[in-house]
């Protein structure tokens, strides 16, 4: 991954999409595992859909967060950092659904030096729907700029809001 700098990025700007897919029991059921989420509308196509009235299994809402911060890890390159995201999850994504992790730069700002770049989130399946919206804020380092600490310390000029 190279290196992505404040001065490149446009507000307008589309975010590298991160898909998967399409969902299959395995890799629902792993992750659900891995959380220990024992919900039985992740791995139990009856009970999701006869005893909760859903059209399939869903994903792990879990899932979606972490599909949705690796994409934001991945656009932002390895000096950047994922300051804070948050979403709301509006719809279920399904067994068999293709998703994607996406978003739009909405505004950029240079803090203490640093550039924050904000951005709407979503995740889409293919039939275009957007079960996930939210918005994050990623710092990233001006080209002639000072590197994004790491670990991330908020300016104090944020801190003192």
């Amino acid at each position: 991954m190279e290196n992505r700098y404040f001065d490149d990025v446009e507000v307008g700007q589309t975010l590298t999409p991160l898909k998967r897919g399409p969902m299959n029991t395995m890799v629902i059921m792993r992750w659900s595992a891995f959380q220990e989420n024992w919900h039985r509308i992740h791995y139990d196509y009856q009970f999701a859909t006869e005893v909760d009235g859903l059209p399939d299994m869903v994903v792990s809402g879990s899932w979606k967060q972490h599909m949705i911060i690796q994409m934001l890890k991945e656009w932002a390159g390895p000096s950047g950092w994922v300051w804070k995201s948050s979403f709301q999850y509006r719809s279920w994504d399904l067994t068999g659904d293709i998703v994607s992790a996406s978003g739009e730069v909405t505004k950029k700002e240079v803090i203490d030096g640093l550039g924050f770049v904000h951005c709407s989130i979503w995740i889409e399946n293919q039939r275009g729907e957007r079960s996930t919206i939210g918005k994050a804020t990623i710092v990233l380092q001006l080209k002639n700029g000072r590197k994004v600490p790491y670990p991330f310390v908020l300016p104090k000029v944020l801190q003192e809001v």
